[in-house]
This record gives C-alpha cells, structure tokens and sequence, in this order.
C-alpha cells in the first residue's frame, strides 16, 4: 500500500466562501451573514437559488447565484470545490428534517473533505471560523496529491 502523498494548495486572502441553508435554516443564515457583513464582503460569495437572491437583494452584497440545491445546485458546489474554485463552505443544515436531496448534500460535504475545505455547519463553527486570522490570510491548505489515484482509474483493466 503506498503513502499518501500531500501538495499545496494556496488560498489567497480573498477567500471563495458557499453559503448554503437549509429551508429551516435560512434565517440563521440571514442573520449571520447580516452580523458578518463587514467580513463576508471582502471575500468572494457564492450561495444556491433563493439564499443567494436574498442576500444580494436585503444585504447588498454581490452573490453569485448558482441553483437551488434540490435543482444540483449543492452538486454545483461540490464541482466548484473539485475545480479549486471554493475555499470554504458554510453551510447551516437542518439535522432534523429530512430533506429528498439528502444525497446530494452527503456528496457536497464528502467532496468538501476530500478537498480539505472547512465547513461550517453552524452558527458557532461559522463565528470561530470567520474570526480565525486565516480568514484575512494567503493560507497554504494540504490536498492528498491524487495524481496516483487518477493513474490508477486511467489503467486499462486486465
């Protein structure tokens, strides 16, 4: 079995942060977002469907707006964290309510760990984790190098 081998992956100060809720939690989010406004601004957002409207519209801040999440937006958000165009997710889920798309959001925080990007779940991970230094930071974040893990999956079959 071979060694997990890590590579570098910078983060610049300004940040790529998802904002993503659940129904149930998009006050939560709302009011977050509102009391972080001063910080969120000097990142680049990104949220789903009607999150993303109300921010841009109540806030004043620019979003940009991929789809809802039951309409892939959640899956938008995971490509964008494969292609290295996400650095953060914070993303307030209701543990309480199942929700059809489940999948899609199990996958979105799978991939989000693959990649080694912090996720905030909540609104006490979300204040510790804007708060952090690194959030104002060029931040150097270890991703397992999976270039031998492609070349395995590019190998013809015997």
């Amino acid at each position: 079995m071979s060694r997990l081998v890590y590579k570098i992956l910078p983060m610049e100060c300004r940040k790529n942060v998802a904002l993503v809720a659940h129904d149930n939690k998009k006050k939560d989010l709302f009011e977050w977002v509102a009391f972080n406004r001063g910080s969120l601004i000097e990142h680049n957002l990104y949220a789903t469907g009607t999150t993303g409207q109300i921010l841009e519209s109540e806030l004043g801040i620019e979003v940009h707006k991929l789809e809802s999440g039951p309409l892939g937006g959640d899956q938008q958000i995971g490509a964008k964290i494969s292609e290295l165009e996400i650095d953060f997710v914070i993303f307030f889920w209701d543990p309480l309510e199942p929700l059809p798309h489940d999948p899609d959001i199990k996958a979105l925080l799978r991939i989000a760990v693959v990649w080694n990007i912090p996720v905030a779940c909540n609104r006490a991970s979300a204040d510790f984790m804007i708060s952090s230094p690194l959030m104002r930071e060029s931040y150097e974040r270890l991703v397992p190098d999976y270039s031998s893990y492609r070349a395995r999956l590019a190998e013809p079959a015997l």
